[in-house]
């Protein structure tokens, strides 16, 4: 029987004992002796702990909230969504928060902020991209001392103190600004445009670098978003971009890698994204869009195997999207998975997830790692779930794919000058989330809960063509009767609801959602820039850089139209789905929550119509032998559906099946940890929504 209990805003304090840990499981660094060191939870980036277990199936329902902590005052306007999962170290959690990206230190029992540190203020923060999108900080020691490190919106790399937070004496490079300290940071920038060479002949007419503004707009924008990650006294250091899809020039600075050494701040390696002549890859660009061609950046956080030393990063596209004409290739390495030699910065092994990205298919989350029995054979493995819906899977030391995957012909681009790669890579092991995405929008996939809707569905479609997963946008001038090109390809992951792994199971959990629109034409631009909105004038210039603007940009293309509110395609709202990677067999699909939202709509009266699940999407984690899930994680963006107060459940790792559930006073958002402090033992939910007059924040749950 499911239980059940409202739980209130009130500190709940006991104390209890360590769970073990589960017999025969390979645990990798980050979850030791209760901790999370990892914003990802250990440094396979399982987001899990399956050997604490004081929390459990017989006294879930007993959870209370043992604190609330908000972020109201990290910024000029509170933000509702939080995507820095806190890490556990030393008795302390820390996070980051705010537009500002301040550093939090915050007691792990109580909820008080033990200490903040903000970068001072800069021109180049206050002209960087999604400042808000940073998803937390790495944790290092040297010589027994804490160490925290996080690279700014500014593009900064920190090393503070862990229990006090000042900056570290005699670490990294001065920054010649005011108010900077003069040791504890690295300037980023001129190791990242140091040997690039539109910056060599930037500097050799004249121009000259001020560390207060940055990159000059016509060579590009650096920013980060994912932390640096610390393998085996190494912190790698993450860049990020403006997305290419909110480009219309097609010029910028590559997301080029860096190690440095965690105990100076010395530079140590750097990794070309954008292979330069010699480099394994330089041969994929072609029309030498490796001199200029920027971003393939990482949102995503990196994972690593310490014993092998190599640290695994994915990356995005390259400026532009849409049209790729003037970067022909499959552009190496973007869309791809990174195996790096954390010492030296060297490539041991690559994989290209898609070609030439032109759909915004960045990679959204970080390879998992997890040890694995494949007929008989014991696979040190990496998994990767994509946007698409796709898990590819391979050997982590080697590359080598544990099934096959293969390339498969696409539809090819008839717009004049543009390209498209002939063939994607399709993984035959396991399934996609939803099959959709190797089907297409097609009859099988038709709202059919009624033969009027179905043949009013299928009239609607007519005026479509069926585009794919793959399939490039038509011209404006198409010679053809297309109103635009059905696309269901987002039905996996994003950002705000990332995959998730027991590493004691080899099972891969991840929620997705069925996502249909149609792609705008491509339209000439006839050299006319269309500047990107959103950036208030005057404080932030606008995210467009480069100097040369795109020949086709996308023209109109939005969601569907819907029959009076229904869509035209069954939906799939919130589903949850378990994959056993040592099979690689779909274990269940089940939605959470209860949808749809249209179930009372007129043209439904009387019909039996089918739980799709719920609104947003669920957020998850392995604690012990339950899966520990979200319900109505809503993004801090829009108000509650059907099901009331959101929940926080327990679920049978199994089945499925839910077992306990208590109410939030607030939605689950992107992530949650467990660690234990004291001897007890604690879950952190990221959560916010302006329904609860709650900014982006955490609440902590605990026993009584």
């Amino acid at each position: 029987m499911t239980g059940r209990r409202r739980i209130g805003w009130g500190l709940m304090v006991t104390v209890a004992s360590l769970g073990s840990a589960t017999a025969g499981s390979a645990q990798m660094t980050g979850l030791d002796n209760g901790e999370w060191r990892f914003n990802v939870g250990d440094a396979g980036a399982t987001r899990s702990n399956p050997y604490l277990t004081q929390i459990n199936a017989s006294n879930f329902a007993d959870l209370g909230v043992a604190w609330v902590w908000r972020g109201d005052n990290f910024g000029p306007e509170p933000e509702v969504t939080s995507r820095a999962v806190p890490i556990y170290a030393d008795g302390l959690l820390y996070a980051v928060s705010g537009i500002r990206r301040t550093v939090v230190a915050i007691d792990p029992a109580t909820g008080e902020t033990i200490w903040t540190f903000r970068e001072p203020e800069t021109t180049r923060f206050l002209r960087s991209p999604r400042a808000n999108y940073g998803k937390g900080v790495a944790y290092g020691e040297i010589d027994g001392r804490g160490v925290i490190y996080y690279t700014t919106p500014g593009f900064f790399l920190w090393a503070l103190d862990a229990k006090t937070g000042l900056p570290l004496e005699d670490w990294g490079t001065p920054v010649p600004l005011e108010n900077f300290p003069r040791s504890g940071v690295r300037d980023l920038i001129p190791d990242l445009v140091g040997d690039w060479e539109p910056w060599q002949d930037y500097v050799a007419g004249g121009g000259t670098y001020d560390p207060d503004y940055g990159i000059p707009r016509q060579l590009g924008l650096i920013t980060s978003s994912a932390p640096p990650i610390v393998v085996n006294d190494v912190v790698v250091a993450l860049t990020a971009h403006e997305p290419a899809y909110g480009q219309t020039r097609i010029e910028n600075v590559p997301g080029d890698l860096s190690g440095y050494d965690a105990r100076t701040g010395q530079h140590l390696w750097k990794f070309h994204v954008m292979p330069r002549p010699g480099e394994f890859g330089h041969e994929t660009w072609e029309n030498d869009a490796w001199r200029w061609s920027g971003n393939l950046g990482q949102w995503a956080p990196a994972s690593a195997d310490p014993e092998l030393g190599l640290v695994y990063v994915v990356t995005n596209a390259s400026t532009i999207e849409a049209f790729t004409g003037h970067r022909p290739g499959n552009n190496l390495f973007g869309g791809s998975v990174i195996a790096l030699d954390v010492r030296t910065g060297e490539r041991r092994w690559h994989y290209q997830i898609h070609h030439s990205d032109r759909w915004n298919y960045d990679i959204p989350g970080a390879p998992i790692l997890l040890d694995l029995t494949v007929n008989g054979r014991e696979i040190p493995a990496l998994v990767q779930p994509t946007k698409q819906g796709f898990f590819f899977a391979f050997n982590r030391a080697t590359g080598e794919p544990i099934w096959p995957i293969e390339e498969r012909p696409v539809p090819q681009t008839q717009v004049p000058g543009d390209w498209t790669s002939p063939t994607q890579p399709y993984p035959t092991l396991p399934a996609p989330m939803d099959s959709i995405i190797y089907e297409g929008l097609t009859e099988k996939y038709v709202m059919d809960y009624t033969p009027a809707l179905k043949a009013r569905a299928m009239e609607i479609l007519s005026r479509y063509r069926n585009g794919g997963t793959y399939a490039p946008p038509l011209p404006v001038d198409h010679d053809n009767d297309y109103e635009g090109l059905t696309n269901c390809g987002m039905s996996g992951l994003n950002i705000y609801h990332p995959a998730i792994a027991d590493p004691t199971t080899g099972i891969v959990y991840a929620s997705h959602s069925r996502g249909c629109g149609t792609s705008g034409f491509l339209a000439p631009t006839g050299g006319v820039d269309v500047e990107v909105t959103g950036f208030s004038p005057g404080v932030r210039d606008t995210p467009t850089t480069g100097t040369t603007v795109v020949p086709y940009l996308p023209e109109g293309g939005s969601g569907l139209p819907t029959m009076d509110g229904i869509p035209v395609y069954k939906p799939v709202n919130q589903m949850l789905v378990a994959i056993d990677m040592n099979t690689g067999r779909k274990l269940w699909d089940i939605p959470t929550g209860v949808g749809p939202t249209f179930r009372d709509h007129p043209l439904l009266q009387g019909v039996s119509v089918p739980n799709t699940g719920g609104t947003g999407n669920s957020i998850q984690m392995v604690m012990g032998d339950l899966l520990v899930q979200t319900q109505e994680d809503l993004r801090g963006q829009t108000e509650l559906g059907p099901n009331g107060l959101p929940l926080l459940n327990a679920r049978d790792k199994r089945t499925g099946a839910v077992l306990a559930s208590v109410e939030m006073p607030a939605p689950g958002q992107y992530g949650m940890m467990t660690f234990m402090h004291e001897g007890k033992q604690y879950i952190v939910v990221n959560a916010g929504g302006p329904r609860f007059d709650m900014p982006g924040g955490y609440i902590a749950l605990t026993l009584p």
